[in-house]
């Protein structure tokens, strides 16, 4: 009973059907229900694990071959969880401009992420802060490349104001470090 026939190859065999199997959680079985949870463990590890991925954005980051403070931002968005993804470009200025960022907004690299721009060492949590509330800007920039800021660490900190840029060109404070 609960179970199903099939018949192959003209003989009669008699298969398990796990779904009806009054059987399930018996000890003539143990491995069904065990192998049942362990596959549906295994299927929800792995749904967790693909969002978390959807919410480490890859970051792409322009930046010039010989630039090491550029390397050190990279460092910090990988410890904080971001993907990162290098590209060396000899014309920084081109990609600056490709990408509309501001003359006053510049520093040295350009990065992209969940559709923003990024430019210089804003930090990590300032870009998590941006993906999680999604303003209608272009992007955020910290201009020039202030001593503290990720990094461009060093013996002293500057105080720097992360800004928030907009579509038309103007700008606000997004966040300040003293």
């Amino acid at each position: 009973m609960g179970g199903m026939f099939a018949i192959l190859g003209g003989t009669t065999t008699r298969t398990t059907n796990w779904l009806t199997n009054s059987r399930l959680g018996s000890v003539k079985n143990p491995f069904v229900p065990r192998r049942l949870l362990i596959c549906v463990a295994l299927a929800l590890v792995a749904f967790a694990c693909s969002e978390s991925e959807n919410t480490a954005d890859e970051v792409v980051v322009y930046k010039s071959p010989t630039c090491g403070c550029c390397t050190k931002w990279e460092n910090h968005l990988a410890e904080n969880g971001f993907r990162v993804r290098s590209e060396k470009r000899a014309d920084m200025a081109a990609v600056k401009d490709a990408n509309q960022v501001p003359t006053e907004a510049r520093a040295c690299h350009t990065a992209l992420v969940g559709g923003y721009i990024i430019e210089g060492h804003v930090p990590a949590a300032d870009i998590e802060r941006l993906l999680r509330e999604k303003p209608n800007i272009r992007g955020l920039a910290v201009p020039n490349m202030p001593m503290g800021s990720p990094g461009m660490e060093g013996p002293y900190a500057e105080a720097y104001d992360v800004l928030a840029l907009r579509a038309d060109g103007t700008h606000e404070v997004f966040s300040s470090y003293p």
